[in-house]
């Protein structure tokens, strides 16, 4: 996600409509928001017209008002959509459903992030790693489990904009430059 501010402020808009009916509003709103800006991001070309302004307003209404029909919006995320395009937004959509998610990620409580290890874990043991570090944060966490050779052994935790480096690869580099100041 970029630091774009409007897609901040527009994010923060519809959540606060969302909020005002409650959290299952909330998560359907998320979905919602999440079908359009997904056929956004997957698809160049419709990415290159909603940010092209040689296409009217009401051509990119058109090809938006069938996107949103394909994703089965509801009218506030429609409206939503149809505000955006009427700012000339919609090639903003998948930074402001990025910021929507971590809004609705906190507003549940739930923590993201990412574990990467040497070698894939089986499920018994992912699932008491994830239990260990909800414990330890006293949250929920969604983990994303990966695989990455380069690390040796250990394991890297990165969640949000912190990273937990308790891999070999980390450990023998630390102990290179201690061996290279003659500690």
């Amino acid at each position: 996600m970029t630091g774009n501010i409007a897609a901040r402020r527009y994010a923060r808009a519809l959540f606060a409509i969302g909020q005002k009916q409650g959290l299952a509003e909330l998560d359907a709103f998320g979905s919602e928001l999440s079908a359009v800006a997904k056929a956004v991001e997957e698809s160049p070309a419709l990415a290159r017209l909603f940010r092209n302004p040689l296409f009217s307003i009401e051509e990119k209404r058109a090809v938006l008002a069938k996107l949103l029909q394909a994703a089965g919006a509801g009218q506030t995320v429609s409206n939503f959509c149809n505000l955006l395009a009427d700012k000339g937004r919609l090639a903003d959509l998948p930074d402001i459903n990025a910021f929507y998610s971590l809004l609705l990620d906190a507003e549940k409580g739930i923590i993201r992030g990412e574990l990467v290890t040497a070698i894939k874990l089986a499920k018994a043991k992912r699932d008491a790693v994830k239990e260990q570090l909800e414990k330890q944060a006293g949250q929920k966490i969604e983990l994303n489990f990966s695989v990455d050779k380069d690390i040796l052994g250990g394991v890297v935790l990165k969640v949000g904009d912190r990273v937990l480096d308790a891999s070999l690869r980390a450990q023998l580099g630390i102990l290179k430059d201690n061996i290279k100041r003659g500690e």
